[in-house]
């Protein structure tokens, strides 16, 4: 049998099952690091809850994918990234298979070379039809990220109080935020007054600036307007944020689609 026909029979059982996205489908890609508790607790000497070092690692891991794959917007809470690309994208001709093992073999290298360490993380691709399921998939996350960080303080404060886990989890059952918070202020911590980044997450996506250059020929100072990726650690909550991303989705653009060239990190 020659090598060509050898080749097409076999590679449909690579292909026969690829799926793509649909034209005029939004594409939401979600990167969960795997067995990210064990990793930071017990490899890792991070701070609990919540530790800038580790903070900084997510930040520059879902930097590199909104720059390197040329996605327009960028979330990260906790262990998680949410990358959204533009409606037109056709990064890997829109195939499932390819964007799930490509983005989380890019976010588990960056991570490890960050951290110096092996970590993982796995990928799943979410297909919004329309821009209110956008704003709203955010929302979701955004949401997410403030429950979690009452739970993670409330459970903390309790571990340091020297309650076992079972215990520290069982004491929470129920309760309600108000009852959260006050756990809290009972022990000196405002929840309102802490880090924004810690309760609602961060975002990242462009913006444009002008940078100075010059004229090789004439020697004259010279502007070129350029974009860059801007980190958000102060995010805003719940209808502010909806508007926040419906604004992002009505200019939505990348680098080289509106002619600027791209400054990354």
């Amino acid at each position: 049998m020659k090598f060509d026909e050898l080749d097409d029979r076999m590679r449909i059982f690579e292909t026969a099952r690829d799926y793509c996205v649909l034209p005029g489908i939004y594409i939401v890609a979600r990167l969960d690091g795997r067995s990210f508790t064990r990793l930071t607790k017990n490899l890792h000497a991070f701070e609990a809850p919540f530790d800038p070092r580790f903070r900084d690692l997510m930040l520059d891991t879902a930097e590199g994918l909104l720059a390197d794959f040329c996605a327009s917007y960028a979330y990260t809470q906790s262990d998680e990234i949410s990358l959204l690309f533009p409606l037109d994208c056709n990064l890997f001709g829109r195939k499932t298979r390819k964007l799930n093992s490509v983005l989380a073999g890019y976010a588990s290298a960056r991570f490890s070379l960050g951290l110096g360490s092996l970590a993982t993380f796995d990928c799943r691709i979410c297909e919004l039809p329309t821009p209110r399921q956008v704003v709203d998939y955010f929302r979701w996350r955004n949401e997410d990220a403030h429950r979690n960080a009452l739970n993670a303080h409330c459970y903390w404060q309790l571990r340091k109080e020297n309650h076992a886990p079972d215990d520290a989890t069982t004491a929470l059952t129920g309760l309600s935020v108000a009852q959260k918070n006050e756990l809290l202020f009972q022990r000196g911590i405002n929840f309102n007054d802490l880090p924004a980044w810690q309760k609602r997450g961060s975002g990242l996506d462009w913006e444009e600036y002008d940078k100075p250059g010059q004229n090789p020929v004439t020697g004259q100072a010279t502007l070129a307007r350029r974009k860059r990726v801007r980190r958000d650690l102060d995010l805003p909550m719940r209808d502010a944020y909806g508007q926040f991303i419906a604004t992002h989705l009505a200019g939505d653009s990348v680098p080289g689609r509106d002619g600027l060239s791209p400054e990354l990190s």
